[in-house]
C-alpha cells in the first residue's frame, strides 16, 4: 500500500487546465517585440494562469511550459526552444517564471486568495524573477563577452520591463478575476 496521505494528485481536469495554461504561456511568448531581453506576453500568462489557476495548478503550466521549451519544442519567444536556450543569457528569466508561480503559491496558501495578497504575491514573485535571471545574465553574458556591470545588465534586463510588466499583472488579474466565475476553477 502506498503512502498518499497528504498527497493531493492532479484530477484529469487539472491536466487540462494545466495544459491549456502552458498553451496560453507559448502563445503570450509568441507575441514579442525584439531586443536584448525580448518583450513579450510571456509575464502576462505567467499572472494569468497563476490566478486564473491558482498556485498548483499555475505553476505547472509554467513548468510544463519549461520543459517543452527545454527538449526542443518551440515555446519561447521568437520560436526559440532547447537547452541552449535555458542556458543561454536569458534562459535565468525563463527559469524565473517558475520562482513566480512557487512565491505566489506560497504566499496565497498562507494569506488567501484576496486581491491584495494576489498582487502582493505577484509583485514579489516578480522581483524574485527579476533577481534570478539578472544574476544568470551577468554569469553567462561575462562567461562570453567579459565582465558587466550590475546597473548596465539592469538597464537592459529589467528597467525597461517594469512598467509594462505591472500593466500585464494587473490586466492578467482583471481579465482572471472577471473570467473566474465563468471558468468555475475551484
Amino acid at each position: 500500500m502506498s503512502n498518499t496521505k497528504g498527497m493531493k494528485k492532479f484530477r484529469t481536469v487539472d491536466l487540462v487546465y494545466i495544459a491549456l495554461g502552458a498553451v496560453l504561456i507559448t502563445l503570450c511568448s509568441w507575441i514579442s517585440i525584439p531586443a536584448t531581453i525580448p518583450f513579450t506576453m510571456q509575464t502576462f500568462a505567467v499572472f494569468f494562469v497563476l490566478s486564473a489557476l491558482g498556485g498548483k495548478r499555475g505553476t505547472a503550466s509554467i513548468i510544463v511550459y519549461v520543459l517543452l521549451g527545454a527538449v526542443g519544442i518551440p515555446v519561447f519567444s521568437q520560436f526559440n526552444s532547447g537547452l541552449g536556450a535555458l542556458l543561454g543569457n536569458t534562459g535565468g528569466y525563463i527559469l524565473g517564471f517558475i520562482f513566480t508561480g512557487l512565491v505566489y503559491r506560497l504566499i496565497v496558501q498562507f494569506l488567501g486568495k484576496k486581491l491584495w495578497v494576489e498582487i502582493f504575491s505577484l509583485i514579489i514573485g516578480l522581483a524574485v524573477c527579476y533577481s534570478f535571471g539578472t544574476a544568470w545574465f551577468m554569469i553567462v553574458y561575462t562567461k562570453a563577452n567579459g565582465a558587466v556591470g550590475l546597473a548596465t545588465v539592469l538597464s537592459w534586463c529589467v528597467i525597461p520591463f517594469i512598467i509594462p510588466d505591472l500593466v500585464k499583472l494587473g490586466l492578467a488579474l482583471t481579465l482572471a478575476r472577471r473570467l473566474s466565475p465563468v471558468l468555475k476553477i475551484q
